[in-house]
C-alpha cells in the first residue's frame, strides 16, 4: 500500500524498476528482472507502515483450479470480480493477506 502511486512508482525506477502497467490513480506494477510488484492506494485513514498493508499476489490462468486446489486444502477463501481481474483471496499460516487473480488484461 501506498500513500501516493506517482511517488513511489518514480522511487522505484530510481531503484532500477521499470513501470509495467499503470491504471490512473488505482494501481500500478513496476518489474525488474523476476519480480513485479503491484502498488495499490491505501485507504485515507489506514496506516502504511505497518505488516497489515502487505499482500502477495500470484497470476493464475486458471482460476478455477486455484480455487479448488485452496478448497481441497479446506482454506478459506473469498471471491472477488473487478475491472482489473478474478481475485481469490486467502492467508497463510501467519495471516499474511495472499490471493489468486486472474486479470483481465
Amino acid at each position: 500500500m501506498v500513500k501516493d502511486i506517482s511517488k513511489s512508482v518514480s522511487f522505484y525506477e530510481s531503484i532500477g524498476f521499470t513501470l509495467k502497467n499503470r491504471w490512473g490513480d488505482f494501481y500500478a506494477q513496476v518489474t525488474a528482472p523476476g519480480i513485479t510488484i503491484g502498488l495499490h492506494p491505501s485507504k485515507k485513514n489506514e496506516p502504511i507502515d505497518s505488516a497489515d498493508n502487505i499482500s502477495i499476489g500470484f497470476t493464475t490462468d486458471n482460476f478455477d483450479e486455484a480455487k479448488t486446489l485452496l478448497s481441497t486444502l479446506s482454506i478459506n477463501t473469498k471471491s472477488r470480480d473487478e475491472e482489473g481481474g478474478q481475485f481469490l483471496h486467502f492467508s497463510d499460516p501467519d495471516g499474511t493477506a495472499l490471493y489468486f487473480i486472474k486479470p483481465k488484461w
